[in-house]
């Protein structure tokens, strides 16, 4: 159980899928991992929602496949039949849940009141869905509610979009983002396969929010260091910091002061998660050296990748 839900934290997006003819699930499946997304929760807000759990479970093993819109025990057997790795209700159903803990069914309920929170916590339950998100405050609400409750993370869903994905992204407080606008049911009923993985691509980047935080020079010694970040400073007109272990000629330019990890040096990518970058990256083939982790295992604020691009270290940067 802990494993899907940290899965589901990694992958950070949960598309919200209504499908109105299961012979349109696993192609919908497919734009979202052609995309980058390995995950989908099919609703039961349609007949076809089971028939569709059972084809993408079929056709992609390795996709993690949840049921939402789940709104009782009969429900939720049906769907954990079918292959669904995990169960979302709109609402805080103490039935629904402790069925589900008692069949060791990853479950996430909704909640937006300290009351329903606390009822949560009751069942020792810490990841919750924030729902309908846009009603009840969007982030601002979920902010609220982890004030006096800094256990819990949440999963905002209704509400949430390409226009203001980037607030969500880099909250501690939020464990996903869950929507529809990442796999629209239009799009799927005009078989707009293409538009979905785009805007799957779209978003992922927006979650990730890399940018170039600096460049890193290796010099010989302190002196050489501080001689290159005179220099940087002198021609661009760049503020000169000094440091214990390097010099920074503005933001953007550090000069170690003695030779650093890569051949050339190295370049600092920012990202709203390192966990979640680590993720993706490993996706794309690219590992993490968690050796050179700074921070905790929880909260690491900066690690290198394991290889260097063209004789440069990479290492990410938490914001």
């Amino acid at each position: 159980m802990k494993d899907i839900l940290k899965n589901i934290g990694d992958i950070g997006l949960i598309p919200v899928v209504v499908i109105e003819d299961s012979m349109l699930a696993v192609p919908a499946a497919k734009a979202l991992i052609d995309g980058g997304l390995n995950i989908m929760e099919i609703t039961m807000r349609t007949e076809e929602g089971i028939k569709s759990i059972e084809k993408v479970r079929k056709a992609f093993p390795d996709m993690l496949v949840g049921s939402g819109t789940v709104l009782s025990i009969e429900k939720a057997g049906e769907c954990v039949d079918a292959g669904a790795e995990f169960v979302v209700s709109p609402g805080f159903d103490p039935e629904l849940v402790r069925w589900c803990q008692e069949k060791d069914v990853v479950v996430i309920p909704g909640a937006v009141t300290p009351t329903e929170v606390r009822q949560a916590l009751k069942f020792n339950i810490n990841i919750l869905k924030f729902f309908p998100g846009g009603i009840f405050g969007g982030v601002k609400g979920c902010e609220a509610l982890y004030g006096p409750y800094r256990m819990v993370k949440f999963i905002p869903t209704g509400g949430v979009g390409l226009k203001n994905l980037v607030d969500f992204a880099d909250k501690p407080y939020i464990h996903s983002i869950g929507g529809s606008w990442l796999c629209p049911c239009s799009d799927i009923n005009n078989k707009n396969f293409d538009k979905i993985t785009a805007i799957v691509k779209e978003s992922i980047n927006i979650l990730l929010g890399f940018e170039l935080a600096h460049i890193g020079i290796n010099a010989e010694n302190e002196e050489e260091s501080l001689s290159f970040a005179k220099t940087f400073s002198g021609i661009f007109g760049f503020n000169l910091k000094e440091g214990n272990s390097s010099n920074f000629s503005g933001e953007g330019i550090e000069v170690n002061k003695h030779k650093g990890a890569g051949a050339m040096g190295h370049i600092a990518i920012r990202t709203n998660s390192i966990p979640r970058a680590a993720y993706y990256l490993r996706q794309k083939g690219y590992g993490i050296d968690w050796n050179t982790r700074k921070g905790t295992e929880e909260k690491p604020v900066a690690v290198y990748l394991d290889n260097e691009i063209g004789g440069f270290a990479v290492h990410l940067l938490q914001k």
